[in-house]
């Protein structure tokens, strides 16, 4: 009977064990998230768009999966995460956005000629939103600065966002 508890005990730690290694493992996959952001907007935000879509520079690579409010993210290689980066969502392009550190703005710096809409199209109207703890793909406090192509009624809607305001955590 001892030699079987002792065998009960060993599985129970074996299993506890590996539980803690699975948490440990997807603790260290997931960051921690910025307030109110769940895992599955997580998900779907770290999963890339497709390779090239048509109608952005033929140099960028995606970089973000569908951002509630914003849609897919490329950029060219180097550019990240400053930028130019070029929103695309529902088959074109739906933005230029810079995304400027906020201790660069501490620090008094410009910047000249950096936001302007790829050739064809025009802006609509420009966002600046504070992003206080980041976000994933850049997780220091800055502002993203977005050139959008669209209207504000459409994109607000994007990437399963039903309220049609801006999410807490972007």
């Amino acid at each position: 009977m001892r030699l079987f508890l002792t065998g009960v005990f060993a599985a129970c730690a074996a299993v506890a064990l590996f539980a803690a290694v699975v948490r440990a493992d997807t603790a260290a996959t997931t960051p921690p998230l910025p307030p109110g952001m769940t895992p599955a907007v997580y998900k779907m935000i770290m999963t890339p768009g497709q390779p090239h879509p048509p109608g952005l520079p033929a140099d960028v690579v995606p970089e973000l999966g569908c951002i509630p409010t914003m849609g897919f993210h490329y950029a060219a290689p180097g550019n990240w995460p400053i930028g130019p980066i070029y929103g695309w969502y529902n088959g074109k392009p739906t933005f230029t956005e810079v995304m400027l550190p906020q201790s660069a703005f501490d620090k008094g710096m410009s910047w000249t000629d950096v936001l302007k809409p790829l050739p064809g199209y025009q802006i609509d109207h420009v966002d600046i939103w504070f992003e206080p703890h980041g976000h994933p793909g850049y997780a220091v406090p800055h502002y993203d600065i977005n050139a959008w192509y669209v209207g504000t009624q459409s994109h607000m809607y994007w990437c399963g966002n039903t309220s049609g305001k801006k999410p807490a955590w972007l």
